[in-house]
């Protein structure tokens, strides 16, 4: 299903009776990538009517070029809008931003929110990780033209110690949307109409004490301190799980934590 912007994959097996759960995702994937998607939290759709989102340019979703988390937050709140009654809202990463603009544009269609390691800069301004994060990407010359999606994944998994997925024409376009993005710590995270809002909500991060280095240096260490700024602003619990994909590593926990929440 999907409006002209946004695609959304299904899995229900409530027929039609379950509460919706819109889970949104990060750079590189799609709704329901096994890889860094959401696949894992399929048995969730047992009790509840998942929608897992492709974002702008993303997986089944129309849009090439810039994305931007201004209009993915839009696309999320016009999605919200047609469920009727409200919907869980899951984010992670890049979409765990999404999640969070769109939450504060429209707290009226969201029933929870859980953060997955969201990509929310501006809440952790002035941690040492964070700003270290900034100097470099502010400083750096950005992808040339001549750089290709291939070339960029290798980059950014080999390059920091990690796996290489298959470079799928699917993987490709995913990356090529990343590469253009703009940048997240652009946003200014609305941490005030979510401390206010009546629903709960829960922050999710990994340990990162296994992940590769740079990869911990570079991503993990900003994005820990992106939880516990959130987590601390909201007012809401922090679930810490082992590895740095929380929901792909360690989906029990985290499936029990989403129906903890969510029940």
């Amino acid at each position: 299903m999907g409006t002209s912007a946004m695609h959304a994959t299904v899995w229900d097996e409530t027929g039609g009776r379950g509460v919706p759960a819109v889970l949104v995702h990060n750079i590189f994937t799609w709704g329901s990538d096994e890889v860094y998607g959401f696949a894992a939290q399929r048995s969730l759709a047992d009790r509840y009517r998942l929608l897992l989102v492709d974002r702008r340019g993303y997986g089944r979703s129309p849009g090439t070029g810039r994305g931007d988390f201004d209009t993915d937050a839009d696309d999320l709140v016009e999605l919200l809008a047609r469920q009727g009654g409200g919907a869980h809202v899951v984010g992670h990463g890049n979409g765990g931003l999404v999640a969070m603009l769109a939450a504060g544009r429209r707290p009226d269609l969201v029933r929870s929110l859980t953060l997955i390691q969201p990509a929310a800069f501006s809440a952790a301004a002035g941690h040492p990780a964070v700003e270290a994060m900034l100097h470099r990407v502010r400083n750096s010359a950005g992808v040339p033209e001549s750089v290709t999606p291939e070339q960029y994944l290798r980059a950014s998994t080999e390059g920091l110690g990690m796996i290489m997925p298959d470079s799928t024409p699917q993987r490709l376009r995913a990356v090529a949307t990343s590469m253009r993005e703009r940048p997240v710590w652009e946003a200014a995270v609305p941490l005030e109409p979510l401390r206010a809002a009546p629903w709960p909500t829960l922050v999710i991060c990994g340990t990162w004490q296994d992940a590769p280095e740079p990869y911990r240096t570079y991503a993990g260490e900003p994005l820990i301190a992106c939880a516990e700024a959130v987590a601390d602003a909201l007012g809401a619990p922090l679930l810490r799980v082992a590895g740095y994909y929380p929901h792909t590593q360690q989906p029990a926990t985290v499936n029990a934590a989403l129906r903890g929440l969510w029940g």
